[in-house]
């Protein structure tokens, strides 16, 4: 995980909450920013796949990852509404992702 994803996605949950305050409103809007760019990389990958006839191959996999990026990124902001510790947070949960891949990996494996 990058260093300064968590410093910067502070800084930028900061920012907002000072122009836009912190109220349920807001945060619905920081979680939809994630469905928001979640559709945008999706629509990414329909173009780079051609699958609209009428436009053809629009972009690139580059594309693709850099909508993904995005997405990453408003999570991170997002996650700053609903707990003060967001990295701590994405970390247990990358942990316990960790664990089920190796309790299937395991389980496969008998």
């Amino acid at each position: 995980m990058s260093a300064a994803l968590w410093p910067i996605t502070a800084r930028i949950a900061a920012l907002l909450n000072q122009a836009n305050g912190s109220d349920q409103h807001e945060t619905a809007m920081r979680l939809l920013k994630v469905v928001e760019e979640a559709g945008e990389a999706s629509a990414g990958y329909i173009g780079m796949t051609g699958q609209n006839p009428r436009k053809g191959t629009t972009h690139a996999p580059e594309d693709v990852a850099d909508e993904l990026c995005d997405v990453i990124i408003a999570a991170a902001v997002a996650l700053h509404s609903f707990t003060p510790h967001a990295p701590h947070r994405l970390e247990s949960k990358l942990r316990a992702a960790a664990r089920r891949l190796q309790s299937a990996h395991a389980v496969k494996e008998r």
